[in-house]
C-alpha cells in the first residue's frame, strides 16, 4: 500500500514550462518593386543581418507569369543589381495558381524538393508571388521544409493584399475540405506592389473587395461608410482609391491579428471570418464556380439578413450592405443555396458543422450588431437562415426583373 500511495504521488507530480515568442514582420505597400532603386526588397532580406549575402528561391503564381511575361528579366535584373546582398539560386519557378494548387499536393512536395536540392536553410529565403491560394500553398511548404524557412509574400490580388497576404495561416484543401492541412506561420515580410493589380480581370479586381467590406462590417463603421461613398471610385478602379481601400482593410486585419489575443486560432471563434461560414460551403457546392471574394459577398448579405431577422442589427441596414455590393457587381445570392442534401436540409446549412470542426468546441459564428459592430453567437436557427437565404433569392429575382 506505501509502494501503492509513493507510485501515485509521483504520476501526479508536474512541471509546466512556460515560454513566450514575439513575432513581428513588416507589411509594405510600394509600386515597380523590381526596380533597381527600389530598395524595399533588399532592404527587408538583410535587415537582420546586413552584411550578409542572402539566397533566395523564388516562386510566381502561374496567371502572374502569363500577364508579366518579362518579370523574369526584371527579378534577375534586380538580384544583378543588388548582388552584393542576396543571390537568386535559380531562375524564377513558375507553380500552378487558384484552386488547383490547394488541391494537388504535388507542388508543395516540388517546393520541399528544391529546398532540398538548392540548400535552403532557415537563414534563406523562399520568395512567393502571386494571389492568395499560391500564397497559402507554398507558405506551407515553406513552413514544413526545415520546419520553417523565411518567407516573403508578394500578393498580387486585392484580395491578398487586403486580408490573406498579412495573415498568419497557411494551408491547403484535403479530399475536398478547405484548408484542412496548414499551420500557423508568420512569414517573414508582406510586400505589396499596387502595379500587379492593373492586370487582374475586373471580376478579379472587384471580389476582393469583399473582404475589405467584411472586416468594415466588423471592426468600423466608418470605414463602411467611407466604402459607400467611394463605391463608384472603387467600381472604376480609380488607384488612389483602391489604395486606401487596400491599406485600411490590411491594418484593420492586422489589428485583429495582432491584439485581437488569439492569432493561432486557439479558441473557438473566428472573428475575421464573418459571412465566411456559407461562403465556404457555396465554393464547394458550386466546384470553385465563384470565386472566394464572390462567395464571401454572399455569405456577408446572407448573415446581415439573418442578424435582422434575430433582431440584432436594426432593420434597413441590411439593404445598404447589399445595395453596397451591388453597386460593386458583387452577386449577393447564388442558386446553389437552394440545392438539397441527401437529408432533405438545405445542403448549404452543412457548412455550420463543417466551420465548428474545423476550430472544434462550440460553434461560434460572427454576425452583425451594428454597422462596424460584430457579435457572436453560437448557435444558428436554421428555420431563420432558410428565411434569410429566401430573401436573398427574392432580392436576386427582383433585381433581375428590374
Amino acid at each position: 500500500m506505501r509502494q501503492d500511495a509513493a507510485q501515485r504521488t509521483s504520476l501526479t507530480d508536474i512541471h509546466w514550462q512556460r515560454f513566450s515568442v514575439a513575432y513581428d514582420f513588416p507589411v509594405a505597400f510600394t509600386r515597380e518593386i523590381f526596380s533597381a532603386d527600389n530598395t524595399l526588397l533588399a532592404d527587408v532580406i538583410s535587415r537582420r543581418e546586413p552584411h550578409k549575402n542572402h539566397r533566395c528561391l523564388i516562386y510566381v503564381d502561374a496567371g502572374i507569369a502569363a500577364t508579366w511575361p518579362d518579370l523574369t528579366r526584371r527579378i534577375e535584373a534586380y538580384f544583378t543589381a543588388h548582388a552584393s546582398r542576396m543571390t537568386l539560386l535559380t531562375p524564377p519557378i513558375t507553380v500552378p495558381g487558384g484552386e488547383f494548387v490547394k488541391a494537388n499536393r504535388e507542388t508543395i512536395d516540388g517546393v520541399l524538393e528544391d529546398i532540398r536540392h538548392y540548400g535552403v536553410d532557415r537563414h534563406a529565403y523562399v520568395i512567393v508571388i502571386g494571389g492568395g491560394a499560391v500564397l497559402d500553398a507554398l507558405g506551407l511548404a515553406a513552413a514544413m521544409g526545415h520546419r520553417g524557412v523565411r518567407l516573403i509574400r508578394l500578393p498580387t490580388t486585392v484580395l491578398s493584399q487586403n486580408d490573406s497576404g498579412v495573415g498568419v495561416k497557411n494551408a491547403v484543401n484535403f479530399k475536398g475540405c478547405k484548408n484542412f492541412i496548414g499551420t500557423f506561420a508568420p512569414p517573414w515580410a508582406v510586400l505589396n506592389d499596387f502595379d500587379f493589380l492593373c492586370t487582374l480581370s475586373r471580376r478579379d479586381r472587384l471580389a476582393g473587395i469583399s473582404e475589405a467590406i467584411k472586416v468594415a462590417l466588423i471592426r468600423d463603421g466608418e470605414f463602411f461608410d467611407w466604402l459607400e461613398a467611394n463605391a463608384d471610385s472603387l467600381a472604376e478602379f480609380d488607384p488612389r482609391t483602391e489604395e486606401i481601400m487596400i491599406r485600411r482593410s490590411a491594418e484593420l486585419h492586422m489589428q485583429q491579428i495582432g491584439r485581437g489575443g488569439d492569432p493561432f486560432e486557439l479558441g473557438s471563434s473566428r472573428p475575421l471570418d464573418y459571412g465566411h461560414w456559407s461562403a465556404h460551403k457555396l465554393e464547394a457546392l458550386t466546384h470553385h464556380g465563384i470565386s472566394h471574394g464572390e462567395a464571401v459577398a454572399i455569405g456577408i448579405a446572407l448573415d446581415a439578413r439573418y442578424s435582422v431577422l434575430k433582431g440584432l442589427l436594426p432593420a434597413g441596414a441590411e439593404w445598404r450592405i447589399v445595395w453596397l455590393l451591388k453597386r460593386l457587381g458583387l452577386p449577393v445570392f447564388h442558386t446553389q443555396l437552394m440545392e438539397l442534401g441527401d437529408d432533405d436540409r438545405l445542403a448549404i446549412l452543412a457548412g455550420l458543422k463543417e466551420f465548428q470542426e474545423h476550430l472544434g468546441g462550440e460553434l461560434t459564428v460572427t454576425l452583425l450588431a451594428g454597422l462596424g459592430r460584430g457579435h457572436d453567437v453560437h448557435e444558428i436557427d436554421e428555420t431563420t437562415m432558410t428565411a434569410a437565404i429566401d430573401w436573398l433569392q427574392e432580392e436576386a429575382n427582383r433585381h433581375a426583373a428590374a
